[in-house]
């Protein structure tokens, strides 16, 4: 009996232990982004910004059935471009490097400011507003950008250049099952 008593004592002093360790094992997802320069930026992202990279703002697109630039480019050659092609894509993808450049830095200098005011302890209610009204339109035009690039290359590419790039890309059919919205750019090419 008496060794009964003592592995139940034993037991209840392990889950007193095991719940108070679990309380203090919580950590917060955070941990370790409190030394970053910007705080809700991470190194990648902030490159990835200044670099006018798609981060996946136009995922939609993509998975959607209209390729991207950069992707087009990549597989010029699989895709059979036309020399005419070739130079509107390489345009049309510039342009979009660009103009994700220019406001990826707009984006990254805006954020800084917002993490100032709170490294600062200066964060007045205006102030955070302000600059996140503008962060948050910096980020739509920045996808927008990305977005109306890649409306751009159905504007650009066969049909079969499209089918062609999403087997490439291995996306199977698109989910275009009944929907003509690209098949209809097609009838309007030769114009």
């Amino acid at each position: 009996m008496r060794t009964f008593v003592l592995m139940i004592a034993l037991a209840a002093a392990g889950c007193q232990h095991g719940e108070v360790s679990h309380v203090r094992s919580e950590h917060s997802p955070y941990v370790g982004e409190e030394s970053r320069e910007i705080k809700a930026l991470s190194n990648d992202d902030v490159q990835g910004y200044l670099d006018g990279a798609g981060l996946g703002f136009a995922k939609v697109a993509e998975l959607n059935g209209y390729p991207g630039p950069r992707h087009v480019l990549d597989l010029a050659d699989s895709l059979d471009l036309t020399a005419e092609q070739r130079v509107v894509v390489e345009e049309s993808f510039r342009s979009m490097k660009r103009e994700a450049q220019e406001l990826g830095a707009q984006l990254v200098e805006t954020e800084r400011q917002l993490d100032r005011l709170f490294s600062d302890g200066e964060p007045s209610a205006t102030a955070v507003r302000g600059l996140s009204e503008i962060a948050s339109q910096l980020t739509g035009r920045i996808r927008y950008t990305h977005l109306a690039a890649h409306l751009k290359m159905v504007e650009v590419l066969t049909l079969d250049q499209v089918a062609t790039y999403a087997r490439l890309r291995g996306y199977g059919s698109m989910g275009h099952d009944g929907d003509h919205s690209i098949q209809d750019h097609d009838q309007g090419q030769g114009e």
